[in-house]
């Protein structure tokens, strides 16, 4: 099942794994062995953009909060109060902090926390 769209020449079409370049005449996939000739590959080129959203979900990196023009964790957040009731035990007062985790042209995400009973939720701006 050896074929070539434009999108996946530098992958197996049969298990979709990255081929390797391991002679001049054919691309091989290390896993199921299958073969593509470079005649099919040959002149093609392939580009991808990582942003820094990519590079810390895949180290596990939490997102940074500026409190103040300072960088720090969610945990250092200052939090401040609003008066506005838990909607699981009705405290009148919560804890809330913002992030801005969508681009910069959508509004922040708004994070309450009840000091009382500990229920968080959030809501898009």
């Amino acid at each position: 099942m050896e074929y070539c769209r434009a999108r996946d020449f530098m992958f197996c079409g049969l298990c979709g794994t990255l081929l390797s370049l391991d002679s001049h005449k054919y691309a091989r996939c290390k896993l199921c062995n299958t073969k593509r000739k470079l005649k099919e590959i040959a002149g093609k080129e392939t580009s991808y953009t990582v942003t820094d959203e990519d590079i810390r979900r895949e180290l596990r990196i939490e997102p940074f909060v500026k409190v103040d023009g300072i960088s720090t964790d969610e945990g250092q957040v200052e939090r401040t109060t609003v008066n506005q009731t838990c909607p699981k035990c009705g405290n009148p007062q919560l804890e809330y902090y913002t992030k801005q985790l969508r681009s910069a042209d959508e509004g922040q995400t708004v994070f309450y926390e009840c000091a009382k009973c500990g229920h968080k939720y959030n809501e898009n701006s």
